[in-house]
């Protein structure tokens, strides 16, 4: 019996309490809504391709619960953006609660068509507003957007079936059906201008006997598992160039991932590569910026081809997934070129072949993880299926007055298959090289740094002196080690720098003449 008693006397205090709490009656809110922001910007995004979703945090300071009579953009259901209020989607959203010393979030996103606008001349700031509560109470928080109109390349895709278009490539005279989503660029689109950024969905493929050319200032942006391919006797032009104040950026060709939000313009493997297969022809890059690829660029076969398979020259590759420059039993020439932060190598050299590499910056400071390869690999093999070596002639692979270098040791691998009927033929003349073999795990002739056949006039393990290689920037200061190192016969025929810095007299390591670095405040 007192067991009862005692549990209705309890029942009883809690039905008490609880008609008398206060806290579950909303007042009205006074505007004076605190907001984690004042305007959110949603960043830059291409024209009918939706934004990253953005937050903005509201606040309630009071000691009361509220009742915000009123959430909504001010163009209502018209406008352009999307929100989500505590988890609820809409545009127009009433009587939110809000309990004393709490917060809500409201969710943004946006997918802007530019052609909605009269005369966007290829940019349009888009805006808006939320709106929170009414009359003399409203408060506002701006919404703003920068919107690009852009060409787009995707692949077709059948209306019955769904199935989106595939590539059937010619490598090497052999046509090879792939699962690569995709489609060849027609006629009237063989060359990218720099009147709107280009965005490429799947792999845009440079039609057999075709070139596509790529004009100063252009800007191309890939989707995820997107590229360019170069097809049999096909051909890729990159013709960027350094603007008069030598503004590296201004005129140069830069291609990058399509995602525009300052949170993805470093981020690794965003989109594919750019394939030169077996058989392409006469593939040339002039000042262009490679960046966040899986693989900048993928350079396959005919290395005994009379011009270099690629020449590239003033150009940077950045933030590279796997590898910078994959060579596979190729030929290549590059100048002036930077390479830094790959997942992998930033420079390989695979299944022997061809590379004359001169006054370059290959360097390898990737944060993300492990690597298992140094910034410069160079090997004469590959293995099949089977795990079968198949071993191919490394004719040549120069480096001359190049700095090697990164955040491991060492930062070179020569790895070789010996064969007495296969050459394996490398020289470093005049480099800096990260280097140092503490445990003795580098044996053998390749490895013997005092050998004027393969290391002539190169310094190991002293200080290249960069500015920030964290940050990709690799030019060199006052204290390098390699300023007036280099050799003149190359750069005589390298006479000035990425830059437009004449060296002709004086030259230094690496892709830059130094500079004294500007004091920080």
């Amino acid at each position: 019996m007192k067991r009862q008693l005692y549990f209705l006397f309890t029942l009883f205090l809690i039905l008490f309490w609880s008609s008398c709490r206060k806290d579950f009656d909303f007042v009205p809110s006074k505007g004076n809504l605190e907001f984690s922001k004042d305007t959110v910007y949603l960043d830059t995004v291409f024209t009918n391709i939706g934004s990253s979703t953005y937050t903005l945090k509201v606040y309630n300071r009071s000691n009361d619960d509220i009742s915000i009579a009123s959430v909504k953009l001010g163009l209502g259901e018209s406008s352009a953006y999307r929100l989500s209020v505590d988890g609820m989607p809409g545009k127009v959203f009433e009587n939110v609660e809000l309990l004393a010393e709490d917060s809500l979030y409201v969710f943004v996103e946006t997918t802007i068509d530019i052609n909605n606008f009269s005369n966007p001349d290829g940019t349009y700031l888009y805006t808006d507003q939320i709106e929170f509560g009414t009359g003399s109470d409203l408060q506002k928080v701006e919404l703003v957007t920068l919107v690009k109109d852009a060409v787009f390349i995707y692949p077709n895709r059948d209306n019955t079936t769904k199935v989106i278009e595939t590539l059937t490539l010619n490598i090497g005279g052999t046509s090879l059906e792939t699962e690569l989503q995709g489609r060849e660029l027609m006629a009237e689109e063989l060359t990218f201008t720099n009147e709107k950024p280009y965005v490429i969905y799947g792999f845009a493929a440079v039609p057999e006997g075709e070139t596509l050319n790529i004009e100063a200032g252009a800007r191309i942006h890939f989707h995820e598992n997107s590229g360019i391919i170069v097809s049999n006797n096909a051909s890729l032009q990159v013709n960027g160039s350094l603007s008069a104040d030598q503004d590296l950026m201004e005129n140069e060709v830069i291609f990058e991932g399509d995602r525009l939000e300052p949170t993805f313009s470093d981020v690794p493997g965003q989109w594919g590569t750019i394939w030169l297969v077996d058989g392409s022809v006469d593939n040339s890059i002039n000042y262009a910026t490679i960046k966040n690829a899986l693989v900048g660029i993928l350079c396959d076969g005919n290395p005994d081809a009379v011009n270099d398979k690629l020449t590239i020259a003033n150009s940077q590759i950045y933030n590279s997934g796997s590898f910078g420059i994959l060579g596979r039993n190729t030929s290549i020439r590059a100048e002036n070129v930077v390479l830094n932060n790959a997942g992998q190598s930033s420079f390989a050299g695979t299944l022997g072949g061809k590379y004359n590499v001169t006054h370059s910056t290959i360097a390898n400071y990737w944060n993300n993880g492990f690597r298992q390869f140094p910034a410069l690999l160079l090997n004469n093999f590959v293995l099949d299926e089977e795990n079968t070596a198949i071993i191919a002639d490394l004719d040549e692979a120069n480096f001359n007055n190049c700095i090697i270098y990164g955040n491991d040791n060492p930062e070179i691998l020569l790895d070789e298959i010996e064969d007495d009927a296969v050459a394996f033929n490398f020289k470093f003349t005049n480099c800096l090289i990260r280097f140092e073999d503490n445990n003795n795990n580098f044996t053998g002739p390749n490895y013997n740094l005092s050998d004027t056949n393969h290391y002539e006039g190169t310094i190991f393990n002293a200080d290249p002196h960069f500015k920030d290689p964290g940050t990709n920037q690799l030019i060199i200061g006052e204290e390098s080690a390699g300023i007036n190192q280099g050799n003149t016969t190359f750069s005589d025929q390298v006479p000035y720098d990425i830059l437009n810095v004449d060296r002709t007299n004086t030259p230094d390591l690496g892709a830059y003449q130094h500079i004294i670095f500007p004091e920080e405040d």
